[in-house]
């Protein structure tokens, strides 16, 4: 696959806007700013709009009464407080178009074709029967179940396993939806790096849990993580990661307690894409989580995130190497 033929993809629904109270704590404003900075700042990255995840996509997940709930706008008031939206059609429309997203770039990896991420997405603390924490329905979770399920309808006969996804949670925040829904299948392996006392205050056991404390700086970090990269080489062998690269580890970030640099967000997404892109492993990527104290923070981080897996993958196809993946497909 030569350079030629590289294919950056990025999914968005920003056009999904939720009608939010003044000074609500959720940067809505920040997908649209950053389609439009990946725009002129990246051109190699292909736009497409998010197609709608469908019930029974969503099903694979969630319960059926939550998803008719969330469609029918017949949440109580507890729930949309959990959550932290009102509803509105709006909010029904961006939940099921975030999961589509995630779903599209899962698609897009496991092809081989390059780079896919979704511009929103990781909404990691949705449970199967209830969101929470600005997440309506769990878009890793959707994505992981539903490549599974394709994956063992294009060559039934020759698979021996299920589809194995690594799900690695570099979010601030504990991936404790996310933890709770896939508690009971080793087909999916959990990883969460993130901050001990944050919220979620109730935190869900994940296959690997790396709790950090306040105000961790850039050396401790990238050694936690690359401990829990190690840990989950040595306890699992995925055939797709979906990567949560939260923004709120950035030191600017309003929400996120600890103090990464430029520098260590930098050193953090690198050591992500070098690990999976050595290994020959599809990543799709999410942007999750990111509360700068100024918007500007948080777009930074997210192009930064954005360039760097331009500049691995990019690497990786002029070393003429074919992923192991591509062979895989039927």
């Amino acid at each position: 696959m030569g350079s030629h033929n590289s294919r950056v993809f990025a999914y968005y629904a920003d056009h999904f806007v939720l009608p939010l109270p003044q000074g609500h704590r959720f940067p809505m404003g920040k997908y649209a700013a950053l389609r439009d900075r990946l725009t002129r700042g990246l051109p190699l990255v292909r736009m497409q709009q998010a197609q709608p995840a469908s019930d029974g996509e969503l099903a694979l997940v969630h319960t059926p009464r939550y998803i008719d709930a969330v469609m029918q706008g017949t949440l109580t008031p507890a729930e949309q407080r959990e959550i932290g939206f009102p509803w509105t059609p709006a909010m029904a429309e961006r939940a099921r178009r975030s999961v589509g997203a995630t779903v599209q770039a899962c698609r897009a990896a496991l092809s081989g074709e390059g780079i896919a991420a979704n511009l929103a997405g990781g909404t990691h603390h949705a449970y199967a029967h209830k969101g929470g924490g600005f997440c309506v329905f769990n878009d890793a979770a959707v994505a992981a179940r539903l490549m599974q399920a394709e994956w063992a309808r294009q060559g039934a006969a020759q698979r021996q396993q299920p589809l194995r996804v690594a799900v690695i949670d570099l979010d601030v925040h504990q991936g404790n939806g996310t933890a709770s829904i896939f508690r009971d299948d080793p087909s999916v392996f959990t990883l969460s790096l993130h901050g001990e006392k944050n919220f979620p205050f109730r935190k869900e056991p994940s296959d690997l849990d790396v709790e950090l404390p306040d105000g961790c700086t850039d050396a401790p970090y990238i050694e936690a993580l690359e401990w829990a990269l190690g840990e989950l080489e040595r306890r699992f062998e995925p055939d797709l990661v979906i990567y949560l690269a939260g923004a709120d580890p950035h030191e600017g970030d309003r929400l996120g307690r600890l103090k990464l640099t430029d520098d260590g967000m930098e050193a953090r997404d690198r050591r992500v894409f070098e690990w999976a892109w050595a290994r020959r492993i599809p990543l799709a990527m999410t942007m999750a989580g990111g509360y700068g104290r100024d918007i500007e923070t948080t777009l930074r981080v997210q192009f930064n995130t954005w360039r760097l897996a331009l500049s691995h993958w990019q690497r990786w196809q002029a070393s003429e190497r074919t992923p192991r993946w591509q062979n895989a497909l039927p």
